[in-house]
């Protein structure tokens, strides 16, 4: 089974590509940012009178981005304990990291996927995380434990 899922409950993609695609029994979603789905402001950043950045709450995007990421995922079918791997990318890692570490514990209590977190100069749009995420869909012969 395959297929490509977007879903109006999350930020529209920001290039060419789907919000999710499903190859066999695994989703793949796409880079998942902060951004509202509906007026794409970014939660928590402050601009000077320019438009420059010149403040984020990244606690407010960390909340974000999960609420995202389950848009796509139920617009997929899936469930946030679908996920079996997440790959994090920060702005800024030696200030944001404790407080995502924090927040995802908060989201993961019980079902903890694999994760790796990568520590980035930039993203594509003035934000301070997005998440790359994996969920398995299953299926009658194979089971996650």
């Amino acid at each position: 089974m395959q297929g490509s899922y977007t879903s109006d409950q999350a930020p529209r993609p920001v290039g060419a590509y789907p919000h999710a695609r499903r190859v066999g029994n695994f989703l793949f979603l796409s880079g998942i940012g902060p951004r509202h789905p509906i007026d794409n402001h970014i939660p928590g950043n402050v601009y000077d009178e320019h438009g420059k950045l010149i403040a984020y709450d990244f606690a407010a995007q960390c909340h974000a981005v999960f609420q995202n990421v389950r848009s796509v995922l139920e617009a997929a079918g899936s469930r946030w304990e679908d996920l079996v791997d997440i790959t994090v990318f920060l702005i800024n890692m030696k200030d944001d990291f404790p407080v995502f570490n924090r927040i995802y514990a908060e989201y993961f209590r019980e079902h903890q996927p694999c994760r790796t977190t990568v520590g980035v100069t930039a993203l594509p749009t003035p934000i301070a995380i997005e998440l790359k995420c994996i969920a398995w869909l299953g299926d009658n012969n194979c089971q996650l434990r």
